[in-house]
């Protein structure tokens, strides 16, 4: 089959490699009729190369039709249409009991001191092959794939496998309430949804804040009052204007680790490339190469007494935080990879033909998998008006 895989920095191809097989009997093989690109993605032929092999196989965001399954598969049958969560749970486990399935204690990469396993990820996450490809061997069949309806176009359920329960938990974890304000950094696509989830849910006032034309041109179109700016005094100078002083109920912190804005962290992430991957993997593991931008912003800009909920991925161990600065301010952060079952039971009824949350029209580029190289490169350079790519096998 054709699959989009890792051959170092900066560097990502369309490769023939072998079809994947049932290997446990709860297994089932998917045939991808869609695939998005993450901002994540990114983070793999950047900072994270040096926990990546040559020839892993990208992507966490696929759907398709199931067209293989184990003989323990009872729930699913050949033909049926699926969206894949991009955390790899087994559904049964204490952790998946409480609705944590990015912590399932089936798929832990113990070994590593890393929770769930992920399709397309690295090392740290089990390095399972992902799901920019034709074909997908999903374990779990019983209870890891979610059954979608006949009938839509791809779109309208394929976010189901991240964005969708990304933002979704981004907005909980933020304790957005009907008539509370939000504050989303960073357009791209988990800010958007979040800033449309945030909306949806009864949020009187949902500001966002990016320089990305494009980017806020859509939030502006769907009724966020946006700013053109991330710098930290603008930001809290321009939030505090819009909430009486006092900032906003809570901010989401939809950026991560990207080296824009922190010439340090840059050149930290830069030059990590002239170092041995096995001295990286330790470097990062016990400290820190992110820039913090995003976060000391989401700490000065949010009200005493408000909410942080951190969707962007971070990668560095020690990181500087403002601890005092935070106990001060008496401020809650909550974080992590979203728990995508946790979700779906609240989102799925929304994907309906009445598309409150704009699903039907969020992607910006649908690409045939064989174009896959220069789709990263457009998305990664924000060119073309590139803000959400589905790859299409």
């Amino acid at each position: 089959m054709r699959a989009v895989t890792w051959h170092g920095r900066d560097d990502v191809r369309v490769d023939t490699v072998p079809d994947p097989e049932i290997k446990d009997p709860t297994d089932v093989i998917v045939q991808i009729t869609s695939s998005g690109v993450c901002g994540s993605d990114l983070h793999l032929i950047e900072v994270m190369a040096p926990f990546m092999t040559i020839g892993d196989v990208l992507g966490h965001e696929p759907m398709g039709v199931v067209r293989e399954v184990g003989p323990g598969v009872t729930e699913l049958k050949v033909g049926d249409r699926v969206v894949v969560p991009f955390n790899i749970s087994c559904g049964t486990c204490w952790m998946c009991d409480q609705g944590l399935q990015s912590q399932c204690e089936t798929t832990q990469n113990r070994e590593q001191g890393f929770g769930a396993s992920l399709f397309g990820y690295t090392k740290l996450y089990g390095q399972v092959p992902g799901g920019q490809a034709e074909y997908l061997r999903v374990p779990f069949g019983n209870t890891l794939p979610i059954k979608v309806p006949e009938g839509p176009a791809d779109d309208r359920f394929v976010y189901l496998s991240d964005v969708l329960p990304t933002a979704w938990q981004a907005v909980q974890y933020a304790g957005v309430v009907p008539g509370g304000s939000v504050l989303v950094l960073g357009l791209g696509p988990i800010g958007d949804m979040a800033t449309r989830i945030a909306k949806h849910l009864g949020a009187s006032q949902v500001l966002a804040a990016d320089t990305v034309p494009e980017r806020l041109a859509r939030a502006r179109a769907n009724g966020i009052d946006v700013l053109d700016s991330t710098e930290q005094a603008d930001v809290v100078a321009w939030v505090r204007d819009k909430t009486d002083g006092r900032g906003p109920d809570a901010v989401i912190d939809a950026v991560g680790m990207e080296a824009h804005g922190s010439p340090g962290a840059k050149f930290a992430q830069k030059a990590s490339a002239l170092v041995p991957d096995a001295i990286m993997e330790k470097v990062m593991t016990v400290a820190g190469a992110d820039r913090m931008a995003a976060l000391n912003t989401a700490i000065e800009a949010v009200r005493r007494g408000g909410t942080i909920s951190l969707s962007g991925v971070y990668g560095g161990a020690t990181d500087p935080m403002p601890l005092m600065r935070m106990f001060d301010k008496q401020i809650e952060m909550r974080m992590g990879q979203a728990n995508v079952w946790r979700w779906v039971p609240d989102i799925l009824p929304l994907l309906t033909d009445a598309d409150p949350l704009g699903v039907d029209s969020f992607a910006t580029h649908r690409v045939p998998l064989e174009q896959a190289p220069q789709a990263y490169e457009t998305f990664r350079q924000k060119q073309d008006g590139a803000v959400k790519v589905l790859l299409q096998p």
